[in-house]
């Protein structure tokens, strides 16, 4: 048989490059992005700068990570990069770098070193401009001396990678530049940025999960980490955490789910707190799951189409663990800022997030009991203490309760069901407890 033949068809530099920049980022997720090679790195500390000089005005990423070698510095800014990732790595498609940097900028500048015994540094910039002009895959190889100060004094003494994004065309207007607007646009997204990173990183920033702790700041002051789960409030009720087995074709591994159920204003340590807490989406639609990725949060509330989003069940959220084995699963993106659930999860999901909504609903409804806010309602029974495996009789009536409440909360018929769970238990208990509906 004639082998076939082949054709190159290399694709063009300068409308590829330019069509990569509308892959999806905004400011604080493409930050974010190269805060990730950052992680990877090994970095203790990783530095933000946003800073304004009018058309110079120019964004900063610093790290003392590994810093990178002559070879790695050239291949990390090629789209699509040519090297393998480990299991728990942050990185997925070899592109973040260009990506994310791109989507605001036209030329992304990186200095690396690799050795406190040798001062060189390795620089290469990738410039929109030169690229377009050229219709080549082309890099610069700059001096030192284009570099902002900042920049050289950061590597003079450690390892570690500088990124440096110039002519910010997606973030400045191409109109005065220069203006007291400009300078309030930059100074808002620092603090954008700075209250994204303490959400996607908080476990970095608190040394949980992988027990590894980093300090990030945004132009000198120290982000703060945003756990959604209020860890230190003691009125906050935990569920028991479930783990499930998931195999998606040649793909497999382990999800583990932790649920927790807010406390009410009134039981939060203080008002701030409960604000605070809020999150930037606020209540309602900060409810549901947060799903991580190798202990970097990469969606944060919504029920991923499971079910609704509901006022009474605004104190509920559950974090979703998964490894890098599984991105293919979870078929996360290129800016890791959503992921699909696979179906064969949403299945599994399904019982332990009623259960969780039920336990939510039963807590806000105690509070308006209690401050008089709303119609007054009888208490939601609670579930009994595990006590073991349920068969799949029992285990089978308790789904069919659950499926009774998430029902008639989202149609609107709760307090309706309630009175017929109060009859129940008093003309047919055992019917209750089978269904899991008794006090």
């Amino acid at each position: 048989m004639t082998p076939p033949k082949f054709e190159s068809i290399t694709p063009s530099a300068a409308r590829l490059t330019e069509s990569l920049r509308d892959i999806g980022y905004d400011f604080p997720a493409a930050v974010a992005d190269l805060v990730d090679n950052s992680v990877s790195a090994g970095a203790d500390h990783v530095d933000i700068f946003i800073e304004f000089d009018g058309p110079d005005s120019y964004v900063l990423i610093a790290d003392d990570g590994a810093g990178m070698s002559e070879s790695q510095l050239t291949e990390a800014l090629r789209y699509g990069s040519r090297r393998d990732y480990a299991q728990g790595e942050l990185g997925r498609y070899g592109l973040g770098l260009k990506t994310a940097s791109l989507s605001q900028c036209r030329a992304v500048t990186v200095a690396t070193r690799t050795s406190v015994n040798a001062p060189r540094l390795y620089i290469r910039t990738l410039d929109l401009d030169v690229v377009s002009e050229s219709d080549q895959w082309v890099v610069l190889r700059p001096g030192r001396d284009g570099l902002p100060q900042r920049a050289v004094a950061y590597l003079t003494e450690a390892t570690g990678t500088v990124v440096v994004w110039d002519k910010l065309d997606r973030v400045l207007p191409e109109s005065r530049p220069e203006g007291g607007w400009a300078r309030r646009r930059l100074d808002a997204m620092a603090k954008r940025t700075a209250a994204h990173l303490g959400m996607v990183f908080h476990r970095f920033l608190e040394g949980t999960g992988s027990g590894r702790r980093i300090i990030i700041t945004v132009n000198g002051e120290k982000v703060e980490p945003w756990n959604p789960f209020a860890p230190h409030e003691p009125a906050r009720a935990d569920l028991p955490s479930q783990r499930f087995e998931v195999t998606i074709g040649k793909v497999s591994g382990t999800v583990q789910m932790n649920r927790y159920v807010l406390p009410a204003k009134e039981n939060f340590s203080s008002p701030e707190q409960f604000e605070r807490l809020s999150g930037p989406l606020k209540w309602n639609r900060q409810q549901g799951l947060y799903i991580y990725r190798a202990d970097r949060l990469v969606q944060w509330g919504g029920w991923n189409g499971i079910r609704g989003i509901d006022e009474h069940t605004k104190l509920a959220r559950a974090s979703l663990d998964f490894d890098t084995d599984l991105d293919g699963a979870f078929n996360i993106n290129v800016a890791k800022v959503r992921v699909t659930v696979p179906i064969q999860l949403r299945q599994m999901l399904e019982r332990p997030i009623n259960e969780l909504c039920s336990r939510a609903d039963e807590a806000y409804r105690k509070t308006a009991r209690f401050t008089g806010i709303g119609t007054v309602v009888p208490s939601l029974p609670r579930q009994t203490a595990w006590n073991g495996p349920e068969s799949q009789e029992a285990a089978a009536m308790k789904d069919a309760g659950l499926a009774l409440r998430a029902a008639s909360m989202q149609a609107g018929e709760y307090a309706a069901l309630l009175r017929i769970v109060a009859v129940l238990e008093r003309e047919a208990p055992a019917v209750a407890q089978v269904l899991g509906l008794n006090t």
